[in-house]
């Protein structure tokens, strides 16, 4: 174990003492664990933000240098809370939502309505009329019933006179980019979005345009795209770009409508493992901006303004989850080599994405120091289920103990957002960790919480 940063995938402010202990935005992690229990998922309040920042100040430059504006909303699905949805808004970044549940956690932390944008492909009328009340900068729809619900609820909310719910339309490019296929949000055969084929007619895509054009109830205006997540090659938001600028040429010709703005979605991909190189957001940044611009060159007309949804990439890196180590076993394998099991007091229940989707993580020991010669290990959690597992593969001292504190990489990205109650395990905390100091950011559900949800039948 070696004193100093911890580096990639860990957030800048993981720090490895002489002692072996790691210490977070100058917290230790030894008193987190003693203060807030374990497992316990921990956000570096000071590098999330200078990620936020990063990402804004880097579009912001990109577009002023090809002659358009952008705005910045972080993915509130990665992660959010009252607390969160403050830090990103301070930095000047909008907030994406994706539910009901999501908009009245960003209102509750003080969000403006005109700052928030509201998804989803099911949208309930619940939603859609909480959306209205809120006065959300724009209503992302997802169908063409969509198109329609969402007209009769604003007729029926504010009236024939009233003002037009803000609308953006999702189309689905073809462009097929990032991780597991379930993540990869711009082929054909999926949920989201209306898709830019057509068996020579108008594609649905285009039809949803049209519609939204026709309704006094809705104002459009422009085009979302979002083509995966974990997105490491930039080249997909190009012609992602292409295509959606064509999209709005073609809607210019038939109706006289030039819609003002294309948002290309986020997925921009972080580092989960030692030696992953994550897409810089000054790379992205130019090579997306550039990508709009010569678009909208080849087509002759006149630059939108951008929008993008950076959620992991803003809070992946910037969070841990940190476990105590109870079970060690060792277990031969059939082509004779050794793996120790380290079973750890959570497990798919505060982390499915590596059962979900075979995702990769990287874990370390950091309570302490240790000079024993490493051993191949997999983390595994507490649950009745074989696939309930943390890393799949890690080197790890080959004298990890019972008591252990060990800590899992780069999981502040949808750890806690999706989170469950598997085994009726209670869910972790979120701890914020920033100069020295810790608090409480969502706290550690508790039986008695469970118990409060289970209504008595005698």
């Amino acid at each position: 174990m070696t004193a100093g940063p911890l580096g990639l995938p860990w957030s800048s402010g993981a720090v490895r003492g002489a002692d072996g202990a790691v210490r977070v935005a100058d917290v230790d992690v030894r008193d987190l664990a003693a203060a807030h229990g374990t497992p316990a998922y921990v956000v570096d309040e000071a590098d999330l933000r200078s990620r936020a920042r990063a990402y804004r100040t880097a579009f912001e430059t990109a577009c002023a240098q090809v002659g358009t504006g952008v705005d910045v909303y972080y993915a509130g699905k990665a992660l959010l809370t009252r607390a969160v949805a403050r830090w990103v808004h301070d930095e000047g970044l909008r907030v994406d939502t994706a539910s009901g549940g999501e908009l009245a956690v960003a209102l509750a932390a003080g969000v403006p309505g005109a700052d928030i944008g509201l998804h989803g492909n099911n949208k309930s009328d619940d939603e859609l009329r909480a959306a209205l009340d809120a006065g959300v900068g724009r209503i992302i729809v997802d169908s063409l019933v969509e198109v329609d619900r969402l007209a009769a609820l604003v007729r029926a909310h504010r009236g024939p006179d009233g003002a037009p719910a803000p609308v953006m339309v999702r189309v689905t490019t073809g462009v097929h980019a990032g991780g597991h296929e379930f993540i990869s949000t711009a082929h054909e055969d999926q949920k989201f979005g209306l898709s830019l084929a057509s068996d020579g007619g108008d594609s649905p895509a285009l039809t949803a345009l049209l519609r939204v054009v026709e309704r006094p109830e809705l104002h459009l205006l422009g085009i979302h795209s979002h083509i995966g997540s974990q997105i490491l090659d930039p080249s997909g938001f190009a012609v992602a770009a292409q295509r959606v600028l064509a999209l709005r040429a073609t809607l210019h010709a038939r109706t006289g409508v030039l819609v003002d703005e294309v948002d290309l979605g986020g997925g921009y991909g972080i580092a989960y493992l030692p030696g992953d190189v994550p897409l810089d957001p000054g790379r992205i940044a130019k090579e997306v901006a550039q990508a709009v611009a010569d678009a909208a060159r080849e087509l002759g007309t006149p630059l939108p303004r951008l929008s993008i949804e950076p959620g992991r990439a803003i809070v992946g890196p910037a969070g841990l989850t940190l476990y105590t180590v109870g079970t060690v076993k060792p277990v031969r394998l059939d082509d004779g080599r050794v793996r120790t099991y380290v079973s750890v007091d959570g497990g798919m229940s505060d982390n499915i994405r590596p059962a979900l989707y075979g995702a990769h993580y990287h874990a370390e020991v950091v309570s302490r120091v240790s000079d024993a010669e490493p051993v191949l290990a997999r983390v595994v959690g507490k649950h009745c289920e074989s696939g309930d597992i943390v890393v799949h593969e890690v080197r790890l001292p080959g004298d990890v103990r019972a008591g252990d504190l060990l800590a899992v990489a780069a999981t502040g990205a949808y750890g806690r957002s999706m989170a469950s109650n598997y085994n009726l395990l209670t869910r972790p905390p979120v701890v914020a960790v920033t100069a020295g100091e810790s608090r409480v950011l969502v706290r550690r559900e508790t039986v008695d919480d469970l118990l409060a949800l289970d209504v008595r039948a005698d």
